[in-house]
């Protein structure tokens, strides 16, 4: 399904018109205000522009806190995933040796797939990765339980608690994907955004026009950059799979001939 704040761009595109849109409507309602004002009325506007952007710096001081703790959060379960793949690749020594290779095959293809997984965008790819995860998720722990049920010893266990890590790496990772930041937050977040702008218009009458573009070009970045570290997959910023490249290269080097 579509969601406009997985396109950083986009959120900038639409942002922009709509809060300059709302300072130039602050404007209009201000020209058709009463050219005359009392002190106490330009002290009760002062008051409530100072307290409504006090608000939205919260606001996007919050927003902004949610998505680098989600940024931060899917680059330590990509490492945490990376070490139980690493791992169980080493404790496949502990099982037969038939079935060793075809669980380090295994893992080498399923290490492909995550790889892919943290690096592509097609729709069609993605589902395509994640139907071959599941398969191959499913083989790897049928070698493995097969051997801890013919054997049920503390080295098979070894086994399959090292496997049953790889699984559930993958899906803490998945979890934390799809853990965003409320659309409630964003639609609070963008409607005091758009009052602040409209006070800042009404306030703006008969000064540098400038005054109108300043805080709109300031917000549209703002939250541009909130979506861009809060978009998992199509923000400039993300998680690269470094710690799952590098594992790829250290199992393919035995296997690459010179």
């Amino acid at each position: 399904m579509f969601d406009v704040f997985d396109r950083p761009l986009l959120v900038l595109v639409i942002s922009f018109p709509v809060f300059w849109g709302s300072a130039w409507a602050g404007r209009m309602l201000r020209a058709k205000a009463l050219s005359t004002r009392e002190e106490k009325s330009d002290e009760d506007y002062s008051f409530v522009l100072g307290g409504t952007l006090t608000l939205l710096g919260l606001l996007i001081a919050f927003t902004f806190s949610m998505a680098v703790g989600r940024y931060d959060q899917r680059k330590n379960l990509e490492e945490e995933e990376a070490n139980a793949i690493g791992t169980e690749y080493v404790r496949a020594d502990l099982l037969p040796a038939g079935d060793a290779g075809i669980v380090r095959g295994l893992l080498r293809s399923y290490l492909d797939q995550r790889i892919l997984f943290y690096t592509s965008r097609d729709p069609v790819q993605l589902r395509q990765i994640d139907a071959q995860t599941t398969l191959l998720q499913a083989e790897m722990w049928t070698v493995v339980a097969r051997h801890a049920a013919a054997q049920p010893t503390q080295v098979a266990a070894l086994a399959a608690s090292g496997m049953n890590d790889v699984l559930n790496s993958q899906g803490y990772t998945q979890a934390a994907w799809w853990n965003r930041i409320p659309r409630a937050a964003w639609a609070l977040l963008i409607a005091i955004a758009i009052f602040c702008n409209v006070l800042i218009g009404y306030g703006a009458h008969g000064r540098s026009l400038i005054l109108l573009v300043i805080l709109p070009v300031a917000l549209a970045v703002t939250l541009f950059l909130i979506a861009d570290i809060e978009a998992p997959r199509w923000g400039v910023i993300r998680v690269h799979p470094l710690n799952l490249e590098s594992l790829a290269a250290s199992l393919r080097a035995p296997y690459e001939t010179p």
